[in-house]
């Protein structure tokens, strides 16, 4: 059983990556709003300074997006003659009411989700600037307050982190908890929850509410002992 495609049957993947790269800011264009301004001998200062970090980093990111862009592409399409197959398949065995092109976009979509997640799990991506929420704040930001822990449960990918009594104690003394006793408490990553109140499941319900997280930093050993969980959980799972 194989694939027979049409002439121009599956060129989504061509044009996602065109619509990409159409939608890709100009770094030029950004480079001219953090650039610092001379007028007349008078120099004015943009709102964002060039040493902004952050900026900088986006900067280069946007310089380089249209080769990752084109590279990704280039790897859908050296791999498209099996997703292509193994659709038609499905078709065959199921019906022809099956969506072929639906089933390979969704998994398209969960190679890329899958390849996301190697860099979630990466311990690296925290420092002392990492913001992060309660885990019974985060479940009812996003709209699961009335049943606790559904948020670990409905999404048992996120790297959460069991907060030991030191840990406990130092939130509790800057209020970002009461005292638990020995109940658990849980962190999680502020970013990863703010990426899951953007997703499908989340972003159009009336129940969200994001200004519940509080989110805060943590000193440094306690980061240290997250990136330490993440590794051996992240380890754990391969």
């Amino acid at each position: 059983m194989g694939a027979h495609r049409g002439e121009g049957d599956r060129d989504w993947l061509q044009q996602d990556g065109q619509e990409q790269l159409e939608q890709t800011p100009k770094p030029w264009n950004m480079m001219i709003k953090h650039r610092q301004i001379h007028r007349r001998g008078r120099r004015s200062h943009m709102a964002v300074s060039y040493t902004d970090p952050q900026v900088s980093m986006d900067l280069l990111r946007a310089v380089l997006q249209p080769s990752f862009n084109d590279d990704i592409m280039a790897v859908f399409k050296k791999y498209q003659k099996f997703f292509d197959k193994a659709a038609e398949n499905v078709k065959e065995n199921v019906g022809d009411d099956i969506q072929t092109d639906q089933l390979i976009r969704e998994a398209c979509r969960n190679t890329l989700e899958h390849v996301r997640s190697l860099c979630v799990w990466d311990p690296s991506r925290l420092n002392e600037s990492s913001t992060f929420v309660l885990g019974s704040r985060a479940n009812k930001a996003l709209g699961m307050g009335g049943t606790r822990g559904r948020i670990y449960i409905k999404h048992s990918d996120l790297f959460k982190y069991a907060a030991d009594a030191k840990d406990k104690q130092w939130l509790a003394e800057r209020h970002h908890m009461r005292a638990t006793g020995g109940k658990m408490a849980y962190l999680l990553i502020e970013e990863d929850i703010q990426d899951l109140s953007r997703s499908d499941d989340y972003k159009d319900c009336p129940d969200v509410r994001m200004d519940e997280m509080k989110p805060f930093t943590v000193p440094l050993w306690m980061v240290e002992k997250m990136q330490r969980a993440m590794e051996a959980q992240r380890d754990a799972d391969l």
